[in-house]
């Protein structure tokens, strides 16, 4: 599977984006595993942001996030989204997503996920 992860950009604080993660190549239907977003600041390590349960039924958001931005899904385009709202600096990063493999339990631990896309920029200016 190949996961391409489009929509950062520059953005004001207080500002919204909307990334997309599409999903292609895959043998997999991608409604049979959990979808993660990542991000990484320069000089820091990767860290968790959001995930989705394959059905889009469960959620989790990493403390820093929570209330600011939304995860979701549409598995008949094989799309994860991560709309991010209130912006602030320090979501300054690079975002990624993954795919966890099929059966696996939701996780918010990057070691759980597999398939890493190439990653999408985000600034936030102050």
């Amino acid at each position: 599977v190949q996961l391409q992860a489009s929509g950062g950009g520059l953005v004001q604080v207080g500002g919204s984006l909307r990334l997309s993660c599409v999903a292609s190549g895959d043998t997999l239907p991608f409604n049979t595993y959990n979808m993660g977003w990542f991000r990484q600041a320069p000089g820091k390590e990767r860290e968790f942001v959001a995930a989705i349960s394959r059905t889009g039924a469960g959620t989790s958001y990493s403390g820093s996030v929570e209330g600011r931005f939304t995860i979701s899904r549409d598995n008949a385009e094989s799309t994860a989204y991560l709309q991010m709202d209130s912006l602030k600096p320090e979501d300054t990063a690079i975002y990624y997503c993954a795919r966890q493999p099929v059966g696996d339990p939701l996780s918010t631990a990057p070691a759980d996920f597999r398939a890493w896309g190439r990653g999408t920029l985000v600034t936030v200016s102050s």
